[in-house]
Formats: C-alpha cells, structure tokens, sequence
C-alpha cells in the first residue's frame, strides 16, 4: 500500500537532485539554469500547495499543542521560500552570481524544511493517521495533482512569483 510520506520523500530526492544539479552550474550555463529551475518549480510549487492546503490542516487537527509547532515552522517556511527568495531568483539574470547564490538558498532552505518534516512531521503524521489514511492521503494527492485546480493554483502561484520578481528587479539608472 502507498503512503503519502513515501510519495513525499520521493519527491524531496527529486528535488535534492535537481538542486545538486543547478548549484554546480556556471553562469555561462543561462540556458541550463532556466530549464532547471523550471524543473525545480514544476516539482516544489505543486507539492508545497498540496501541503499548504491538504497536508499540514489535516495534521494540525489532529496534532498535540507542542506538535502544532510543527505546523506553524513548516508553513512559515513555505512562505518565506514564496514570498522572497523565489521572487529573488527570477529578478536576477539567470548567468548572475545573484542567481547562483538565490538558488543556493533556497536549495538549502527546501534541505533544511525536508529534513525536518522527514525527520519529526512525518514519524509524527504515522502516529496521528493509520496506514488506510496514510494511503487514502496519497490517492489525494496524486488524484490533485492532475486536476484543474492544482493547475491553476500553481499558474497562480508562479504569477504572484512573477510580479514580485518585477518589483525587486534593479531599475536602470535615469
């Protein structure tokens, strides 16, 4: 049987590796980086949404006082990667040392929030949820992620992404 903490950790590997890859990419690489980053976000924003909206409530219903830290640090964490360092990454030039070392953050950010949900949300989560729910959850989300509406909360997602990327972008001088 399939359990969404599997089908999540899968996907935190995937990203670990596409972030291995575009950190040892040069700026001359512009193309690479582009393509990689489309990778990143095709892989993050789906499953960060899913989290947000499915994932985290459910167990924050469930979770004890002390446990409900959890929730408020993990979606917290979310947010800073949404609201600054993802708008960040698209202001720079994609051949920029800004561009680099963006990505080089939220690569260790996405490192520091998957190890922490894999190492105490999730042995929490198999506490709370039995394996029927653990996999009736998984069914969820992969049922979710070919729908509309996880296609237009990510579309709507990278939008917002976009339009603070605007705004941080360096004016030219005159």
């Amino acid at each position: 049987m399939s359990s969404i903490i599997d089908t999540l950790k899968n996907e935190h590997d995937t990203l670990r590796a596409l972030f291995a890859r575009i950190n040892a990419t040069t700026d001359s690489q512009k193309e690479t980086r582009e393509d990689l980053l489309k990778q990143i976000e095709e892989a993050l924003i789906p499953h960060s949404k899913w989290e947000e909206t499915e994932f985290y409530p459910a167990f924050n219903k469930r979770a004890t006082h002390d446990q409900q830290l959890l929730y408020a640090t993990s979606m917290q964490e979310h947010r800073v990667i949404e609201k600054t360092v993802l708008p960040d990454i698209h202001a720079a030039g994609y051949d920029t040392r800004q561009f680099a070392g963006s990505t080089k953050v939220l690569s260790e950010l996405v490192e520091h929030h998957a190890e922490e949900e894999e190492t105490q949300l999730f042995p929490a989560i198999k506490q709370l949820f039995n394996a029927t729910e653990l996999a009736e959850m998984d069914h969820q989300y992969a049922k979710w992620k070919e729908s509309s509406a996880a296609s237009a909360m990510s579309a709507f997602a990278k939008l917002k992404t976009a339009a603070k990327a605007a705004l941080h972008q360096p004016r030219s001088p005159g």
